[in-house]
């Protein structure tokens, strides 16, 4: 009779083994290429009368909106990667979802790109100022980023290896490996959704009349963040079995808050959209530098205990 434990395993096995992720990769790749040579087709056959839509959208207009497609489908492999690193470590999937908002951004331009006004009237223009901003935000984005990816890789174990630690950090990762698995058809029947209604939009623009250039860029995104949101909360409470350390604690409640900021960036637009992404990047960014110092200065005590000799008893300290 199968555990809950090897359940957990063949499942891991079959929706996130590296093996697995090779797959999917090839795939994305492949479907990545090809709907941008039938998104080119598309545009070539609206232009040309062949396929006659009354008022196409803009993604059936200019050659440049056709990356957009692709990125789309890279991101949904991205948000994959971000499922398949969860278990592996809390600060590698947080930097992944860092990642999904700076292509996020990036994807952004190319539509931006698509609907530029060049005029002497730039900063009258909503989507000049729209691509100004986005191109500003991307390039500090990259940079945080980077700077984030250094600071993960300073994080120092301070805590000592003992059968009760060992048993409860396993325990940890077996929660966390089955939240990830719980993740990957929520990931693909919120994708196939969304891009279902995608394709509807584009062929009838009736259809989505009143979504906003930004709901168009946020399109299964908003939905997904919300679920990260929930899913970050479990995290924290079941991390609780595991440690209860303040720096860890408040390091893992801070990401929970950058993951919501983020979210609120896609219920607005403009420059608040922007600074938004900004704030919630800093913000992780600055959690994490701070647990590194508190990692940094435990170990240092640490070290100091152990190389110092017993002086006896001390009944407290102050």
């Amino acid at each position: 009779m199968m555990t809950s434990n090897n359940i957990a395993q063949l499942l891991y096995r079959k929706f996130l083994s590296d093996t697995t992720k090779e797959k999917c990769e090839r795939v994305i790749l492949t479907i990545a290429i090809v709907s941008f040579i039938v998104h080119l087709l598309l545009i070539g056959l609206v232009n040309f009368g062949i396929i006659p839509i009354n008022e196409p959208s803009n993604l059936l207009k200019n050659p440049i909106a056709a990356i957009y497609t692709p990125f789309s489908f890279i991101l949904v492999y991205e948000v994959y990667l971000l499922i398949f690193y969860l278990p592996k470590s809390t600060s590698i999937y947080v930097s992944k979802q860092y990642e999904i908002i700076t292509l996020i951004v990036f994807r952004r331009l190319f539509k931006d790109l698509s609907e530029l006004n060049l005029t002497a009237n730039w900063f009258n223009n909503k989507y000049d100022l729209q691509f100004t901003f986005d191109l500003i935000t991307a390039l500090i984005l990259f940079y945080l980023i980077y700077l984030f990816h250094i600071h993960r890789s300073k994080i120092i174990v301070t805590s000592t290896l003992t059968p009760q630690t060992v048993d409860s950090t396993a325990k940890f990762i077996r929660i966390k490996k089955w939240i990830a698995i719980l993740l990957v058809p929520i990931l693909v029947f919120v994708s196939v959704y969304s891009l279902f209604n995608w394709s509807v939009g584009i062929f009838q623009p009736a259809a989505i009349a009143g979504l906003s250039f930004k709901n168009i860029n946020t399109i299964f995104f908003e939905q997904f963040f919300t679920i990260l949101i929930i899913t970050d909360v479990f995290l924290l409470l079941f991390s609780f079995f595991h440690t209860d350390d303040f720096h860890k604690v408040i390091r893992n409640s801070g990401f929970i808050i950058s993951t919501i900021l983020l979210r609120i960036s896609f219920s607005v637009d403009g420059i608040i959209n922007n600074l938004l992404i900004l704030a919630a990047v800093v913000f992780g960014l600055l959690v994490i530098v701070i647990h590194n110092q508190f990692e940094k200065h435990l170990a240092a005590e640490e070290t100091k205990k152990r190389s110092e000799p017993s002086k006896g008893f001390k009944p407290f300290e102050d």
